[in-house]
């Protein structure tokens, strides 16, 4: 699959090596250090290069969004025409400082995203577990026990799309409904970061949706 990464942080970065190594074409863009793009692409160790988000998104199957919620409409601008295209967006509608949620509730930072981009399927995952994990949960043994990983869109196949890339990357994917869902995702997003940043273990830390009997006594 041709994975166009807008945005190449921790979080793209990490995610866009684990789906390098997991098979696929990736682009990587958007950083203010061009050799970092490149030495990500380089270092990734299979089919992958550096590009501009224009580059990342052309061909793309998917287009991973991942940047602070002030550069989203930066980003949007210079990747072009994004109809047709599923979006994966792992981007939190954080304030500057990153200390509070700026939409939530009556609406979601991914559904405020899809205005932006009409044509375009959004589909909202990787925003409810830190960075730090990904790449654990990536390399677990064959046959681990898979940890959770909740994502929300409302175009089926683009869902059926990312569920493919959440396991891909050693996630369960857990399908939570439509889009609008993303407006309970993403306060669970903070609470997951609040455990992962502010807790005693540190911050590579996942969570698990477990099914259970139900008993009446």
């Amino acid at each position: 699959m041709r994975i166009g990464i807008l945005g190449s942080g921790l979080m793209g970065g990490k995610l866009g090596t684990i789906l390098v190594r997991a098979g696929h074409d990736v682009v990587f863009s958007y950083s203010h250090d061009q050799a970092k793009l490149e030495r990500l692409a380089r270092d990734s160790g299979g089919v992958a290069r550096a590009g501009t988000p224009a580059d990342a998104a052309r061909d793309a199957d998917v287009v991973l969004l991942a940047v602070h919620w002030s550069r989203v409409g930066d980003v949007l601008n210079q990747a072009g025409d994004l109809k047709g295209k599923t979006v994966l967006s792992c981007s939190l509608p954080m304030n500057a400082d990153d200390s509070e949620l700026v939409i939530g509730l009556s609406s979601s930072g991914a559904e405020e995203l899809a205005k932006q981009i009409p044509g375009a399927s959004v589909v909202s995952a990787f925003n409810t577990v830190p960075s730090e994990v990904l790449f654990s949960v990536f390399e677990q043994p064959s046959g681990s026990v898979r940890p959770s990983l909740a994502y929300c869109g409302d175009v089926e196949t683009s869902k059926q799309t990312v569920a493919q890339l959440i396991r891909h990357v050693g996630f369960e994917p857990v399908d939570v409904g439509p889009l609008r869902m993303a407006r309970y995702m993403e306060p669970f997003g903070l609470l997951v970061a609040r455990i992962a940043y502010e807790g005693e273990n540190g911050p590579a830390i996942a969570y698990r949706f477990d099914e259970f009997e139900e008993r009446t006594s």
